[in-house]
């Protein structure tokens, strides 16, 4: 079947190409209500489906979004999303979303790709392995707002949890419980600072009851390769009695290797996680953590886009979204 073109709606109805176009645009006052019945039988009969990116390239302004993120099935991330999406069906406006899978070409290439679509401005959860990229759109005049991580400081209109604070309260409740040997359980934090960020409050709480730290204490994951131990050597090693994890991936992944080296939770080890876990409260032991809040995140990242799509010169804002603590029954208290 033969695309239909604006000539062909303009033919049909009797009426120039610019006539066609105002109609679509629904600038009806330009036209007759005769004219306008004329080329809507036309646009009907024909079946005609405007362009909407040629459309974008002649308009001010699009009304689409673009967001990036790197896994859209992750917990954070699609509560994130909903916030963003909530607030641009309540603002008129459509989001392109994008997923990255963690590939920071992939990412690249979705940058480019919503910049061609003309998209008024993006969202995005970023690797940290683009920033020069970012940096060079936003100095093309394209509004970009950051949220979930701070990889270098030097992001430009971000919106985060207080992750120091956050962590500092967690650890401070685990030490009030009696804990004094503490495991940080944490993906490798000395290249990106919100994770950095988990680990100074970590160490505040510490210093702050005049607890050592213990660098046996602080074990690592990976997204690729997993724990660098095995669950027994974490356990072994600076003999934690309970273990705080940065990540829900860790977590979960965590909890699985727990369950088979039969190990029981609270009374083998306590445990805290960083994020909340999905249907938590179901679990035989609910798992005690930090919540973040992904969808007032995602409103105000939306927020914010929006208010530099119409001032563009504002001055770049960092704003950090408090987390709450969700105490279950994960954690135990030490007595004697």
């Amino acid at each position: 079947m033969a695309k239909v073109k604006l000539i062909d709606v303009a033919q049909l109805a009797g009426v120039s190409k610019s006539t066609v176009s105002q109609y679509l645009n629904g600038r009806f006052e330009y036209m007759s209500k005769e004219t306008q019945a004329r080329v809507r039988a036309a646009v009907d009969q024909l079946d005609f489906v405007p362009n909407p990116i040629a459309r974008n390239l002649k308009a001010t302004k699009t009304k689409t979004i673009g967001v990036i993120v790197r896994d859209i099935s992750g917990f954070y991330t699609s509560k994130a999303i909903r916030g963003i999406d909530d607030y641009c069906k309540a603002h008129g406006y459509h989001a392109v979303i994008y997923n990255t899978d963690f590939a920071s070409e992939t990412e690249a290439t979705a940058l480019t790709a919503l910049y061609q679509l003309r998209v008024d401005g993006i969202i995005i959860a970023s690797s940290g392995n683009n920033p020069a990229l970012i940096e060079q759109y936003i100095q093309k005049g394209m509004p970009i707002v950051q949220f979930q991580l701070e990889h270098d400081g030097t992001e430009k209109n971000i919106i985060i949890s207080d992750y120091q604070q956050a962590a500092y309260a967690a650890t401070e409740y685990l030490i009030e419980l009696g804990h004094r040997r503490i495991g940080f359980v944490t993906q490798d934090f000395k290249h990106v600072k919100s994770r950095n960020e988990r680990y100074q409050g970590y160490v505040a709480a510490l210093h702050k009851h005049g607890i050592e730290q213990d660098p046996a204490l602080i074990q690592y994951w990976d997204r690729e390769t997993g724990f660098a131990h095995s669950i027994h050597h974490i356990l072994q090693q600076g003999a934690p009695s309970v273990l705080f994890t940065q990540h829900l991936a860790i977590t979960t992944e965590l909890l699985t290797e727990l369950n088979a080296a039969g190990i029981v939770i609270p009374q083998d080890v306590s445990l805290l996680g960083f994020d909340e876990i999905p249907m938590a409260e179901f679990f035989k032991v609910p798992i005690t953590v930090v919540q973040q809040e992904p969808y007032q995140i995602g409103q105000e990242a939306a927020k914010l886009l929006f208010s530099l799509v119409d001032k563009p010169t504002q001055a770049a804002q960092r704003i950090m979204v408090d987390c709450t603590m969700v105490k279950r029954d994960s954690c135990q208290k030490i007595t004697g």
